[in-house]
């Protein structure tokens, strides 16, 4: 199960958390998995969307333990001729404007689709690692499409008027 689930799982944390954390929390979901195996559902085919479940609840469980962040260091020791622009530049990129899109989704939303876009699978199985109904998993997933079609962010990208 491992071999056959490890770069679909790591690849899903890795986009949440980082590659470095995500191998510690990879390792997480295997040893939660085995501890909570009696628990899974053998009516379902397949052990991936209860994979899911199981690395989000790691995730969860790895956000709350994250220490709060720095505040921001004291900017009067930096040199005075440097300039933080050509940096600020560098990192604005022309995925900006759907970021900030899907920021505005609601949680629940963009875990939906992420889950259908990025990790392949189905509406029915979203909603078994979200633990909600399919019908409940398949509307959060058309707000999704539809509040990201009518985002004059998208629209101004994709060059198409908003609604």
């Amino acid at each position: 199960m491992i071999r056959r689930h490890e770069t679909a799982i790591g690849n899903y944390l890795a986009r949440r958390v980082g590659r470095q954390a995500a191998e510690d929390v990879l390792g997480d979901v295997w040893v939660a998995a085995y501890e909570s195996r009696a628990t899974y559902d053998r009516s379902y085919p397949g052990a991936r969307p209860w994979l899911y479940g199981v690395a989000l609840n790691r995730l969860r469980r790895h956000w709350r333990s994250e220490p709060a962040e720095e505040p921001t260091p004291d900017l009067t020791r930096v040199a005075h001729d440097w300039d933080p622009w050509p940096a600020v530049d560098a990192r604005v990129d022309v995925q900006a404007p759907l970021r900030r899109a899907l920021a505005r989704l609601k949680p629940e939303e963009r875990e939906v689709l992420g889950l259908v876009a990025w990790e392949d699978l189905t509406v029915a199985e979203a909603g078994r690692v979200l633990d909600i109904p399919a019908g409940t998993a398949r509307r959060l997933l058309h707000q999704a499409r539809k509040a990201l079609r009518e985002a004059p962010e998208v629209a101004a990208l994709l060059q198409v008027p908003t609604t």
